[in-house]
């Protein structure tokens, strides 16, 4: 499926389907995240944090596929990621854009 953050398909004719979204909260194990506290204090990147939102990226997206599909879409457009601080060490992503169908 193709996923694109325009408005438009070059040289497609669109037929919007509606919103499409799929989201996750996850967290890294209270272990992980004392680790990532101390590293605060020297610096650096939080690699496990990023592993983390990589996958929440990837699980969201899938999600918002799978709804597309479910819909008969060829592509989705527009699409956007947003996050949000559920609550410490974890984190919503969704990923939303609108299903079209080729006309």
């Amino acid at each position: 499926m193709l996923i694109v953050t325009t408005e438009t398909v070059s040289g497609k004719e669109l037929e919007t389907l509606g919103m499409v979204r799929g989201s996750t909260i996850q967290t890294v194990n209270a272990f992980r995240d004392i680790g990532a506290g101390l590293k605060t204090l020297v610096g650096g990147e939080l690699k496990k944090y990023n592993e983390m939102m990589d996958n929440a990226r990837s699980i969201a997206t899938e999600r918002m596929v799978d709804e597309a599909k479910r819909l008969g879409a060829d592509a989705i457009v527009g699409a956007r990621y947003a996050t949000s601080s559920i609550m410490q060490s974890a984190a919503e992503v969704m990923a939303y854009g609108t299903a079209v169908k080729y006309k």
